[in-house]
């Protein structure tokens, strides 16, 4: 698998999803600072890894603070630090709540170990930084396991087990978390067990993240895969000759209702599946969900700017795409016309048929209704 996040004894660096696939570039992420202006500029991308890369980012800072020998001597000086850092990081990424789930519960080990008797300031950080690297394991685990989860699923609930074909949304795989993926590694389970005819990918506007990103996994990983642009899925779905499925897709924040913000376009693709007859799942840790948001009239929704509508970025046609490739900026809109680019769209919980989660497949209850609730219950593993 692709290795989007290396980590190793305080340093950092993430693969560069803006020149994916044409040239595949590491950058040095050294503070807090860089972390965000990376996941703010979409340099990395996907909740989980989102999450990942601004606790690791602030880990990294906090390495050189101590190499440095300036981290504060006093345990509540050096929680306030990391807690003031926190709060700036958390202001990247409005929609995804892995991000601000993963501050929160970090923000809390270093307030309670800066609590005890004999803390110090080395303390409360190493408390951090143990924290943060934990994630980034933590999350690949659970990603193997949604994977299976949803595959078992998938092939519980298809005509023929042994002949599956799936379509995603957006990228969900090893470049979105910390390796394997969520909805992408529904599909990679799949092809392991031997059951997948073909995964099908949507380019995914307005950032073309699925033709640059997914496609890329894809074909990286020899999985058999075709790429549509988005309004093709509707034909798609109609084909009875491609006989799709289910429709597997990512989130951003699952509402403690079952409706889940994920990239635009996904509304769109859970009315034509209900309409078609096709499943619809949703693919997410636990650190997706969010009960403290009771639905998706919650959630706020991101704006972007416009010129990812109005251009486009890519190699001149037959550059090749080498290390050496060049980049450029072409505008495909009318000049003048004006932009409306929401980043995510919200996904009613009545379309979904189910959300994968590292403990299982969350169904609807008898009363019609998600209890997202219950996966929290470690002894509860609903398939």
């Amino acid at each position: 698998m692709l290795q989007a996040i290396k980590y190793n004894d305080g340093s950092l660096e993430i693969l560069d999803q803006l020149q994916l696939p044409f040239v595949q570039k590491y950058i040095a992420i050294r503070s807090a600072e860089d972390g965000w202006h990376a996941i703010k500029d979409m340099k990395v991308r996907g909740a989980p890894a989102i999450a990942i890369v601004a606790m690791l980012a602030l880990s990294s800072e906090l390495h050189s603070l101590r190499v440095a020998k300036t981290l504060p001597e006093a345990p509540e000086e050096a929680r306030t630090l990391i807690v003031s850092k926190l709060d700036y990081l958390v202001t990247s990424r409005p929609t995804a709540v892995n991000l601000s789930d993963a501050a929160h519960k970090l923000e809390a080990i270093v307030t309670n170990k800066a609590k005890e008797a004999a803390a110090t300031g080395l303390g409360v950080v190493a408390a951090f930084v143990e924290a943060a690297e934990h994630m980034l394991g933590q999350d690949l685990d659970d990603n193997q396991r949604i994977g299976h989860h949803g595959a078992e699923w998938i092939m519980a609930h298809a005509t023929e087990t042994g002949n599956v074909a799936v379509l995603t949304h957006c990228n969900t795989g090893s470049l979105a978390t910390s390796g394997y993926g969520t909805a992408l590694g529904v599909i990679r389970s799949l092809k392991s067990k031997d059951v997948l005819r073909r995964a099908y990918c949507t380019e995914t506007r307005p950032y073309n993240q699925g033709s640059r990103l997914t496609a890329f996994e894809l074909v990286h990983d020899e999985i058999p895969a075709t790429l549509i642009t988005d309004s093709m899925a509707g034909a798609l779905l109609a084909d009875t000759s491609v006989g799709l499925n289910a429709i597997v897709v990512g989130a951003d924040r699952v509402a403690a209702n079952g409706d889940t913000a994920n990239k635009i376009g996904t509304y769109g693709l859970a009315v034509l599946a209900k309409h078609h007859g096709v499943k619809f799942l949703v693919a997410a840790p636990r650190t997706t969900i969010d009960l403290a948001t009771k639905s998706g009239k919650d959630i706020v929704i991101e704006q972007r700017s416009s010129s990812e509508v109005t251009s486009i970025k890519g190699p001149r046609d037959g550059t090749g795409t080498t290390d050496g490739v060049i980049l450029e900026t072409v505008q495909i809109a009318a000049p003048g016309i004006s932009v409306w680019n929401p980043a995510f769209d919200i996904t009613p919980a009545v379309l979904i048929d189910g959300i994968i989660t590292e403990v299982g497949v969350v169904e609807k209850g008898s009363d019609g209704h998600f209890h997202m609730a219950d996966v929290f219950n470690d002894s509860t593993s609903r398939r």
